[in-house]
């Protein structure tokens, strides 16, 4: 896939090493962005060229991932953005309220990349 044709995916996780773990695992098929708070998120996002997906945690400090999400969500600019969450919380009702919010998918952690990328791939119709 040329440059061109790669798909944007931001990165959303305030822990360093799954932002190692998944930008070593997307970086020869997606373009990356990487935010590790909420606030940098927003603004990533918010900018073209805007990404394609965000792949975002709800564990971090300052501004959750529900609250991304729902903000993404409410902005005309960017409400469109597929939205899917990579975390360690895995209760139903945080998944209920997670898919609620306008997220189209759920991945668990620890990070599986294999699973990642399918998902991708199924979100963004790519194949890598």
């Amino acid at each position: 896939m040329s440059d061109g044709d790669q798909k944007t995916i931001l990165l959303l996780d305030d822990s360093p090493a799954n932002i190692k773990v998944l930008n070593s695992a997307l970086k020869d098929h997606y373009r990356t962005k990487i935010a590790t708070n909420g606030i940098k998120a927003l603004e990533i996002a918010s900018r073209d060229p805007q990404p394609d997906l965000i792949l975002l945690d709800i564990m971090m400090p300052e501004m959750n991932g529900f609250e991304v999400c729902s903000r993404l969500k409410e902005r005309p600019e960017t409400n469109a953005i597929p939205v899917i969450f990579l975390t360690g919380k895995t209760s139903d009702e945080d998944r209920e309220k997670g898919l609620s919010l306008g997220a189209v998918g759920f991945l668990d952690k620890p990070i599986n990349v294999s699973l990642v990328v399918e998902c991708l791939q199924e979100q963004l119709g790519t194949k890598t």
